[in-house]
């Protein structure tokens, strides 16, 4: 199953959205957020977006897409 969109296109639309100093260059970083937003939403936050699918996953990576979650890193997940 491949990943709509692709961690390029994800990563493209994260760092235009993102503050110049903390870009994201890592598909390691953008699980883990994709995955603490999913915690997040099972554990009932509200959708920032409307999302066809049931899975929170999805849901999670749509909102990173369209710029509705701001990305935060720590010094030692950009420095490699």
């Amino acid at each position: 199953m491949m990943l709509n969109p692709s961690y390029t296109e994800l990563t493209d639309s994260l760092n235009k959205h993102q503050n110049v100093d903390n870009k994201i260059t890592s598909r390691y970083s953008i699980v883990l957020a994709a995955a603490k937003r999913a915690r997040q939403l099972i554990d009932g936050a509200e959708a920032a977006v409307f999302s066809n699918s049931d899975k929170a996953v999805s849901t999670a990576v749509k909102e990173m897409h369209e710029g509705h979650l701001d990305v935060r890193l720590n010094n030692t997940e950009q420095s490699v």
